[in-house]
């Protein structure tokens, strides 16, 4: 029998009181949501000694409620929307019930982006540096929310025969690879290491949007590559030729990158 390594089995549910409960996942959001704001107040703070103002306390404070109201909305609209709305044109009420699992990050991304402009628009912040502020804390919330797929045990990987591929309680009896830590490790942990280093170097802070284009950049290619290892929502399976919809959603997030990268680079860097 092929060794594998036993699933942490964890009950989703961390505390429930009747009626009420406290998911792991919802707590990773509200935890996420928390942390990156304060993280987003560390920063401004940092960079305003430094010269790069970027937005007052109570304004990031403001925006928290937005990125809230952004990642829930946006997250559940673009899985419905993106991943089964088929399914959810059949059965509405269960639009909400997101302790079951069911948000696409692309879609909350795309919503927070909105956010940030409408928001910037409102207060007169600059755009692109507020966005720069935003993308060096989102890694956090994917790396949570990955950790809370986990520990659903949902969003798991493809058979495989690595040492450490696992059976998962709903996945059947092949060994799969776990490839939610996988997405965590890269999309969260490595990428908040890559925007840490990068927002410390003065010329990219001194250009707004580079340090957005390289958020959306890093985000597409550690998820591009992580789908090689996902195994494909069933209701999909792969769009063509071996290739998931979270690779063709992860191409524009690429490009818009790319795009943000070289508007930067074009520009005359300010203070």
């Amino acid at each position: 029998m092929m060794f594998v390594i036993p699933y942490p089995a964890i009950d989703p549910t961390l505390i429930a009181i009747g009626p009420f409960a406290i998911r792991w996942y919802a707590l990773a959001y509200i935890v996420a949501l928390l942390v990156g704001w304060r993280y987003c107040l560390w920063l401004a703070r940092r960079w305003d000694k430094e010269g790069t103002p970027v937005a007052s306390q109570r304004a990031i404070d403001d925006f928290l409620v937005w990125a809230t109201l952004a990642v829930v909305l946006g997250g559940r609209l673009g899985y419905i929307l993106f991943y089964n709305p088929i399914y959810y044109l059949s059965h509405p009420f269960e639009t909400v019930e997101l302790w079951h699992g069911g948000m696409s990050y692309h879609g909350g991304i795309a919503a927070v982006c909105l956010a940030i402009f409408l928001f910037c628009r409102q207060r007169k912040i600059i755009l692109m540096r507020f966005g720069d502020l935003i993308a060096c804390a989102a890694p956090i919330g994917l790396f949570l929310g990955r950790i809370a797929n986990f520990i659903n045990g949902e969003l798991w990987g493809r058979p495989s025969d690595v040492p450490w591929a696992m059976v998962f309680p709903n996945g059947g009896p092949e060994p799969r690879h776990p490839s939610q830590l996988y997405e965590g490790f890269l999309e969260g942990f490595v990428l908040f290491i890559v925007l840490f280093m990068a927002q410390r170097v003065p010329a990219m802070r001194a250009r707004p949007g580079a340090l957005s284009g390289l958020f959306f950049l890093g985000y597409a290619l550690a998820r591009i590559v992580s789908e090689f290892f996902r195994e494909p929502d069933a209701q999909l399976g792969f769009i063509f030729a071996g290739i998931t919809m979270g690779q063709i959603l992860s191409l524009p997030v690429a490009a818009v990158g790319i795009w943000l990268l070289l508007r930067a680079r074009s520009r005359p860097a300010v203070a």
